[in-house]
C-alpha cells in the first residue's frame, strides 16, 4: 500500500487538495469492489489541524501535522491562492520536510500553482515543471533555475511531477494513479470522473500577453509597438532604429526581458490574433492569415499548430461562437 500525504497549504485552494483526495480514495473503493486490498493510505498533512483555504471560505481539518509523518511515498502539493510570494512565505514550513522527505525516498506532485511552493524547495532547479500558463510570467522571474515548460500539462523528472493549469491537475492525478495502480484503474478512474485522459499539452488554452514585469524601457515600447502594428511586415531592423539601439543589443535585451526573440514575439502576437479572429467565426483561416500578414498557407499553419496545438481549421471548429452555441 503507498502512503500518499497531501498537504494542506495555508490558503490553498479547495478545488485540487479535495479533488485529489476523491481521485486516490475512489481507487480504493475501485480496489474494496473487486476484493482487493486498498492501493493507497491517504492522509491530509497540515501545518496546523485546522487551516483555512479559498480565501477563508472553507476549513480543511488535517489527518496529521506534517511533523508527524516520517516516511511517505509520495506528497501531492494542492494550488495556493492569492499572492503566490505570501503563499510560499505562510507555508515556508512545508519546505525543509519536503525536502527531507524527497531526499529519503519519496516522490513529490505539484497541482497548478501549487509549482511555486514546490520551486521554493529548490527541487525542481534545474529541471522541467509547468504551471497555470497565466502565471508563466511571475514563475520565470521568481525561479529562473526551473526549465519551465508552460505548454505542457504534465511534467515528469526524477519522481518530481508538476500539472499545468486549473483542473488540469486531474490529468496527472491520473498519471499518477497509473504509474501506482496500474492503466486499467487510470483508464476506469478517467471514466467515473470523465476525464480526458493522456491530454498531453495546455497550448490550445493559453492567452498570450507577453512578459512585461521587466524594467527596460525600449523593449517595453518595442512590445508595444508590435502589439499596435501587428498586422504590418516588422523587422528586427526596424524596431532597433526606431529606439536607437544597436540590432545585437537589441536581440540580446528583447530575449533576456520577454524570454521570446523578437521574431518569436511578433509570432506569438500575430497568433494570438489570429485566434480572437477564428473565434469570432466571421472569416476563414485564409482571410485570417492574410489578414496577420501571412502569405504562406503552409507556414501559417505549421506556426499556428506549434503555438496552439491546434490546426487552425481544428481550433475554428472548437472556439467559433457557432460551434459553442450548437
Amino acid at each position: 500500500m503507498k502512503h500518499i500525504s497531501i498537504i494542506v497549504p495555508r490558503g490553498a485552494i479547495l478545488g485540487s487538495l479535495e479533488g485529489s483526495r476523491q481521485v486516490f480514495s475512489q481507487v480504493n473503493q475501485f480496489c474494496a469492489a473487486q476484493g482487493m486490498p486498498p492501493a493507497f493510505h491517504v492522509q491530509l498533512v497540515g501545518i496546523d489541524m485546522e487551516t483555512p483555504v479559498s480565501g477563508g471560505r472553507f476549513t480543511v481539518h488535517a489527518d496529521v501535522l506534517f511533523n508527524h509523518v516520517t516516511n511517505t511515498d509520495l506528497i501531492i502539493i494542492p494550488a495556493i491562492d492569492g499572492d503566490l510570494k505570501e503563499g510560499i512565505a505562510n507555508n515556508r514550513k512545508f519546505i525543509p520536510w519536503i525536502k527531507g522527505m524527497y531526499a529519503g525516498g519519496a516522490e513529490v506532485a505539484s497541482l497548478c500553482l501549487g509549482a511555486f511552493l514546490l520551486a521554493a524547495t529548490g527541487l525542481l532547479n534545474g529541471r522541467k515543471a509547468a504551471t497555470h500558463w497565466v502565471a508563466a510570467n511571475e514563475f520565470r522571474i521568481m525561479f529562473p533555475e526551473v526549465n519551465l515548460v508552460d505548454n505542457k500539462i504534465v511534467t515528469e523528472e526524477n519522481g518530481i511531477y508538476c500539472s499545468g493549469g486549473a483542473f488540469s491537475y486531474l490529468n496527472l492525478l491520473l498519471h499518477l494513479v497509473e504509474k501506482l495502480a496500474g492503466r486499467d484503474m487510470a483508464i476506469l478512474c478517467a471514466k467515473v470522473f470523465a476525464i480526458e485522459i493522456d491530454r498531453k499539452g495546455q497550448s490550445p488554452f493559453m492567452i498570450f500577453h507577453g512578459q512585461k514585469g521587466h524594467e527596460d524601457t525600449e523593449v517595453r515600447k518595442a512590445q508595444d509597438f508590435i502589439e499596435q502594428h501587428y498586422t504590418e511586415k516588422i523587422t528586427v531592423d526596424q524596431l532597433a532604429d526606431k529606439f536607437a539601439v544597436g540590432r545585437r543589443s537589441f536581440e540580446r535585451r528583447f530575449k533576456k526581458a520577454t524570454g521570446n526573440t523578437v521574431a518569436e514575439y511578433i509570432n506569438r502576437v500575430k497568433i494570438e490574433a489570429a485566434k480572437k479572429e477564428l473565434e469570432a467565426g466571421r472569416k476563414n483561416v485564409n482571410e485570417v492569415m492574410y489578414d496577420m500578414g501571412y502569405t504562406d498557407n503552409k507556414n501559417f499553419r505549421t506556426l499556428f499548430k506549434k503555438l496552439t496545438g491546434l490546426s487552425p481549421m481544428a481550433y475554428r471548429a472548437r472556439y467559433t461562437r457557432s460551434a459553442l452555441s450548437a
